[in-house]
Parts: C-alpha cells; sequence; structure tokens
C-alpha cells in the first residue's frame, strides 16, 4: 500500500473530516454545490460565498434558500398544515456574509467587545450555516417561543423534529450535540441535506458532523481497498 493511502486509512480510522489536496476539495462538506457543505464555528466558509436563492413561497419573513430547499420547505409547510394543524412560519433563511458581519458586529457593540460574550449568541461571518442557503430558523403562526427553546415544546417544534427528515431537513444543533457542534440547543434551526442523508441521519440519531465522518470512512476505505 502507498504512503498516501496508508495515510488515508489511518485518517478514515480515525474519522477525520480532513485529508488533504485533491481529496479533501472532492470530498462533500467542501464542496459549494454539495447538499453537505459543512459550515460550523471550526469550518468556515469563503465571504465570496454566494448561492443562487429565491424566496420560498411559505409564510414568514426572511424566506429565501437554494431551489432544492425552498421547494422542499414549501412542502414541509403544507404537510404541518395539513397533518398538525399548524401553521409554520420562516423566520431566517439565507444571510450573505456582509449580513452576518454586520449582525455580528452589532452584538459586539452591545457586549462593550467581549468576544467571548458574542460568539456565545451569534455567529462569526463566514461560520454561519445561514449563508449556505440551506437553513431556516422556523416558528410557528401564534409567535410561542419563536427562537427559542420553548419552541422544542410547541406543537409546530414537535412536528418539525419528527417529520423535517421526510422533506430533506435536519434538526442541526439538537441537546446533548454541543461539544460536536459548537451550538446550544436550537430546536428552531433546520438544515436541509436531502432526502436521503436526512433519513439516515435522522435514523442514527447524529450530528451532521458525526454523518460527514462516517460518510468520509467509507469513502476512503473504498479508496484503501480497490488499491489493494
Amino acid at each position: 500500500m502507498s504512503s498516501l493511502l496508508q495515510t488515508l486509512a489511518s485518517l478514515a480510522a480515525a474519522g477525520s473530516l480532513l485529508v488533504s489536496g485533491a481529496l479533501d476539495m472532492a470530498a462533500p462538506q467542501n464542496s459549494d454545490t454539495s447538499m453537505l457543505l459543512l459550515v460550523n464555528r471550526d469550518w468556515g466558509i469563503s465571504g465570496d460565498y454566494a448561492p443562487v436563492v429565491r424566496v420560498s413561497e411559505v409564510p414568514g419573513q426572511v424566506r429565501k434558500l437554494r431551489e432544492e430547499a425552498a421547494t422542499a420547505q414549501e412542502a414541509m409547510f403544507a404537510a404541518a398544515k395539513a397533518e398538525a394543524r399548524v401553521t409554520l412560519v420562516a423566520v431566517s433563511g439565507y444571510r450573505d456574509y456582509d449580513k452576518q458581519e454586520r449582525i455580528y458586529g452589532n452584538k459586539l457593540k452591545s457586549v462593550r467587545g467581549d468576544e467571548e460574550a458574542a460568539d456565545a449568541y451569534v455567529a462569526r461571518p463566514g461560520t454561519s450555516e445561514h449563508q449556505t442557503g440551506l437553513t431556516m430558523d422556523i416558528g410557528q403562526r401564534s409567535g410561542k417561543d419563536t427562537l427559542e427553546e420553548g419552541f422544542g415544546g410547541t406543537r409546530g417544534g414537535q412536528w418539525c423534529r419528527d417529520n423535517a427528515w421526510r422533506f430533506g431537513f435536519i434538526l442541526r444543533y439538537d441537546e446533548g450535540w454541543e461539544e460536536v457542534t459548537g451550538y446550544s440547543f436550537e430546536p428552531w434551526h433546520f438544515r436541509y441535506v436531502g432526502l436521503e442523508h436526512a433519513r439516515r441521519i435522522h435514523e442514527n440519531e447524529m450530528p451532521l458532523e458525526e454523518y460527514l465522518k462516517l460518510l468520509r470512512t467509507g469513502i476512503l476505505l473504498d479508496l484503501v481497498s480497490a488499491d489493494e
């Protein structure tokens, strides 16, 4: 086995998200067009990244998402109304780098320059999933517990937790995942990853970061096996 493949095998066994060079660029979490594009506090995105988005035809405020996510969201909101008699609303979808920079800057001012305090509430520019155009903060028409943990206990929040995967969305920051995701429990924050990936993530009850490690492990081990 070549030294490169030995390295790949070691990384696969460790479940690392990082490799290097061309293989790293080909990984799904690095592709600008992938539904699995990873963005978190440690895995940033370029300020130049600006996906094509459209306004999702659902009730709410900031309703822009990438085409696939917008279409799925429309179907999801319609199902929630039909199945649970709850009207979901879009609270915050796509945000570009500059808007996130302004939001973070305003928060930093409000906490008198305390970066640790600002980071506890707002993602730094380049580290927000909203820039991918695949993420939507969801509420319900009653307005109860909007962008608060209490949303998870509402009819809308419970329905979303149980059913979002059917439409390709995952609850991104679940309770107990803080050390992996870097974010506190956010029962309103849903991320589009596509139908098959959402089903697998939901069935395995794991954060996106862990799922990507498993996916990467399988890809690398396949490469190693093919070379033997």
